[in-house]
């Protein structure tokens, strides 16, 4: 089992990054040796291609990183082509129905857990072709993200992550409130109400709750409320916000 999937299965906390912007080998390394367990490399919202994302993945080599991919939708099939050039984990946004995120799970599993189609000796197996129990061990160590971001999938939240297979269920905070006709209110009743429920779904069927909280004090209070997965900021938020912050401080 991958490092992220053994904290999460010990009941820790895991700490990692969104990567929209900063597509470069030497970023994996310094996130590692900050402490960071995973890193998503969104190719939803940021300028990620298939192609850059092999590349990104090979910087991870010799890092305690997992690399995962945000899918850039729910019906970019098939999922599983982000686990063969190497991503040991995919995001999938906009996640609705039960039925949307066993097909996903499937997408993503070797028989007979799922359908993942077979093509070995590349990316993802270190281009040596494995043997028999290469199946069941690519199919623990693959970590799956629903992305829960609409009010439909609100609706369904039980129905999401109660699937086998799922590992976490991460809250798109902007989206949902969009969803729910708050934009951008986090601090709206109705937004924090989801975040609950997030959390309690997430704690009665095994599973681990994510999210991207916008400073440390919104981290530790929904590490607090039961968050185990937890992007500090994005590659963009954090960069900006320290470049800002030591501008600041020069010039006073």
């Amino acid at each position: 089992m991958n490092g992220m999937k053994a904290k999460l299965a010990a009941g820790e906390t895991v700490f990692g990054q969104m990567v929209l912007e900063l597509f470069t080998p030497g970023v994996a390394p310094v996130m590692s040796n900050a402490g960071l367990e995973f890193v998503i490399y969104d190719m939803e919202h940021g300028r990620c291609d298939i192609h850059l994302l092999s590349q990104m993945i090979t910087s991870c080599r010799g890092t305690r990183l997992t690399p995962i991919a945000r899918a850039p939708d729910l019906g970019a099939a098939p999922l599983g082509r982000l686990l063969d050039v190497g991503a040991k984990g995919v995001m999938i946004p906009r996640v609705e129905t039960g039925e949307q995120m066993r097909d996903a799970v499937a997408q993503l599993k070797y028989p007979p857990a799922g359908r993942r189609g077979v093509a070995l000796g590349l990316q993802h197996d270190d281009y040596a072709a494995r043997g028999a129990d290469y199946f069941a061990q690519a199919n623990e160590d693959t970590v799956v993200i629903a992305i829960v971001e609409t009010a439909r999938g609100l609706e369904n939240l039980d129905a999401i992550v109660s699937t086998p297979g799922l590992d976490i269920a991460w809250m798109g905070h902007y989206d949902l409130t969009v969803s729910l006709g708050i934009p951008a209110q986090f601090d709206h009743p109705r937004f924090l109400e989801a975040m609950d429920l997030l959390a309690a779904s997430c704690r009665r069927h095994g599973k681990a709750a994510g999210f991207l909280p916008a400073n440390p004090a919104d981290a530790t209070h929904w590490i607090g409320k039961g968050f185990r997965a937890i992007s500090i900021g994005s590659d963009v938020g954090v960069y900006s916000s320290a470049l800002s912050a030591f501008l600041r401080a020069v010039k006073r």
